[in-house]
């Protein structure tokens, strides 16, 4: 019998940078769908791959001093690196400086322009370079980018539009006859609410004050807007060609059954894509979902920070497959999920090492040690006690985990898996088989409780082989036994015999104190990587004499108001402060703007105490790149005027109920 033909996609990621675990998150995801969807008995095709192209991209590269294209070569590399790490299962890593994927992209432009979809005018609004994207002033959220909150500047080009509105109405119509087109339901509602029902403008489809992107080839000043460019990976990647030759897999695998993407991005997919589709003629993806975030738990992930958290520290201290079980197992189907080191260390200790690395070792150690590591199928009607009980607990997990991952409740069918040896562990307790095997006259029974033990093991690593899949392979390589199918796991006792072999300890608890001096030394790594990129201008000198002063005064060049609102100044509350050790100059500040709290090292000790500051509502410059003052991380700089005698006053707010974070205008 034919397989049913699956086709599951990451989002590309974006070549930027290395990408921390938040990210990696959903290569992870679509690898666990992927393997369960070819458990079920599907013929999977798992896509991902990289987005290369764009601004950004070729602002790194200068930075760098390398081309765009070395530059995305080495991120590129990293990131395949980083998913092969993790054990995905992807078909085809794509990119999207692939030669046919870039002579694609270029038949679609024209493909479009041809039929009347593009038009050529002009684009004059807010751009913001991380998110590639144009917003009005309307769109923005307090002046910035209302998608990633970074900060936006005017720009003015010649650009083509793809005209939205024309395809908008059928695209409503799809998605109120196909309610599970966009999951989860909340992310629907967002979409039809906020953008489709309030009327779509036409969207810039190229650029042309950069230079890295696909060229438009009938208008070499232009390169394709790196949206369109990305967005088509979904269907060049498997063989789409916009005159209709299409290769053996888009014939086969096309319409997509899952885009799996971060909810960030859900407008380009959900709006966008369909719509680009439908100018194509080609039919929609069955389903796109919009998966939350993994987020760090003390506060948002930052370099200059030092607690970005990256998938291969991560495996690297805890193992690839308890990277796995964390992430998949702590993610809500539809609400942010946390991270942090304490967090992970935690379900290592309690979930990996208590409940399934426990069951598996003791269980191994008692067939060894009672019955030479061989025991045998129980005879018809000898169950006792809560056997029944157990046998009927673990046939039918099969049942809820298959439901649960059918509906992409993948933290929920884990969940019911580590249920199994949760149960499992009770059964221990339940028959105590280090009682049974001191009275000979019990030693049947001891066999029998021994074998519903290593049956249930065997039926639980079978189920686990789609999330944690090293994991699975030892264990049931220990039991001597085979990957079962999905309809074998709904049947207790196929082995006539059960022979285990010894290994080590799945997973060895972890005190997180022997951590915590590796954990330094990432942030240390961190911060150092991000100053060196980054590094901090040159400290003001202060000169007491008014003739210098002067001087100095009339050497300063003059600035536009562009070049002042790059400087963000913000009220900020002090409070804690203390003298930095080994220093008479400096003292620490614990700086609170908004919700949001800082340190920063300030040279006024001569000044001020840290009495008296401790209160004070106080501007400070806020996106100075921050830096390692004397062992002390400052993230901010106070400001303070100084008269020619040397004489220093802080910036202070004149109204006590002016709230902490107010941005200066």
């Amino acid at each position: 019998m034919e397989k049913k033909p699956y086709y599951i996609t990451t989002a590309i990621a974006y070549t930027s940078g290395k990408p921390h675990i938040g990210n990696t998150y959903e290569a992870i995801l679509a690898d666990a769908i992927a393997r369960f969807k070819r458990k079920e008995g599907y013929d999977v095709f798992f896509q991902t791959g990289t987005d290369e192209h764009g601004q950004k991209i070729e602002e790194k590269a200068t930075k760098a001093g390398v081309t765009p294209q070395k530059f995305v070569d080495g991120v590129a590399g990293e990131i395949k690196d980083i998913w092969d790490l993790v054990n995905t299962s992807y078909d085809k890593f794509m990119r999207t400086t692939d030669a046919d994927h870039v002579r694609q992209v270029s038949k679609i432009f024209k493909k479009f322009y041809d039929q009347g979809d593009i038009y050529k005018g002009y684009y004059e609004g807010m751009y913001c370079t991380p998110c590639e994207s144009f917003w009005t002033e309307s769109q923005l959220v307090e002046g910035k980018c209302p998608d990633c909150g970074r900060d936006v500047k005017p720009a003015k080009e010649e650009a083509y539009f793809f005209k939205m509105g024309k395809y908008a109405d059928r695209l409503i119509e799809h998605i109120n006859a196909h309610p599970e087109f966009i999951q989860p339901v909340s992310r629907k509602n967002e979409m039809m609410n906020n953008f489709l029902l309030k009327g779509l403008q036409d969207l810039c489809v190229s650029r042309t004050s950069f230079k890295w992107g696909v060229p438009v080839d009938f208008d070499d000043r232009h390169v394709v807007y790196v949206w369109l460019d990305a967005l088509t990976n979904y269907i060049t990647g498997i063989g789409y060609d916009a005159e209709g030759n299409h290769g053996e897999n888009y014939r086969k695998y096309w319409p997509a059954d899952l885009h799996l993407i971060g909810k960030d991005i859900l407008r380009f997919h959900t709006i966008y894509w369909p719509i680009f589709l439908m100018a194509l003629g080609e039919p929609l993806p069955k389903q796109i979902f919009g998966h939350p975030w993994l987020l760090q738990g003390d506060g948002k992930m930052s370099k200059s920070k030092g607690n970005v958290i990256y998938a291969d520290d991560l495996a690297r201290l805890y193992g690839v497959d308890a990277v796995r079980y964390f992430v998949l197992h702590e993610m809500p189907f539809d609400n942010d999920g946390q991270i942090s080191w304490e967090l992970v260390t935690e379900r290592f200790n309690t979930d990996l090492a208590n409940v399934l690395g426990n069951l598996v070792n003791r269980t191994i150690a008692m067939i060894g040690k009672y019955f030479g590591g061989t025991v045998v199928k129980p005879t018809a009607g000898s169950e006792e006690g809560t056997d029944g009980e157990l046998k009927a607990t673990v046939t039918s997990v099969v049942g809820k985990v298959i439901n649960k991952a059918d509906a992409l409740r993948i933290a929920d069918a884990i969940s019911e898996i580590f249920n199994l040896f949760r149960r499992a562990n009770k059964y221990i307790d339940e028959t105590m088989p280090w009682a049974l095997a001191k009275d000979e006259s019990k030693k049947q029974r001891l066999n029998d409780v021994l074998y519903n033990l290593a049956e249930t093991i065997q039926i639980g690593a079978s189920l686990l082989d789609s999330f944690m899949p090293t994991t699975s392979e030892k264990i049931l390589s220990a039991f001597g036994g085979e990957n079962r199918s999905l309809y074998d796991c709904a049947t207790f006792g196929l082995s006539d015999s059960v022979t285990v072999n010894p290994i080590p300890p799945l997973f060895a608890r972890l005190d997180f104190k022997t951590l915590e001096p590796e954990l330094e030394k990432i942030r240390e790594a961190q911060i150092a990587a991000y100053n060196a990129e980054n590094p901090a201008p040159a400290p003001a000198v202060s000169e007491n004499k008014t003739e210098k002063a002067v001087e100095e005064t009339e050497k300063t060049p003059q600035i536009t108001i562009d070049d002042f609102a790059k400087v963000e100044l913000r009220v900020g509350e002090i409070i804690a402060c203390e003298k930095v050790p080994k220093s008479s100059k400096l003292l620490h500040e614990t700086v609170k703007f908004g919700n949001e709290i800082r340190s920063v090292v300030s040279g006024i000790a001569k000044h001020y105490s840290p009495e008296e500051l401790i209160g004070k509502k106080v501007v400070f410059v806020t996106n100075l790149a921050p830096r390692t003052v004397c062992g002390v991380l400052s993230e901010g700089m106070i400001l303070a005027a100084e008269d020619e005698n040397g004489k220093l006053a802080l910036v202070v707010s004149d109204k006590d109920d002016l709230q902490s974070g107010a941005s200066i205008h």
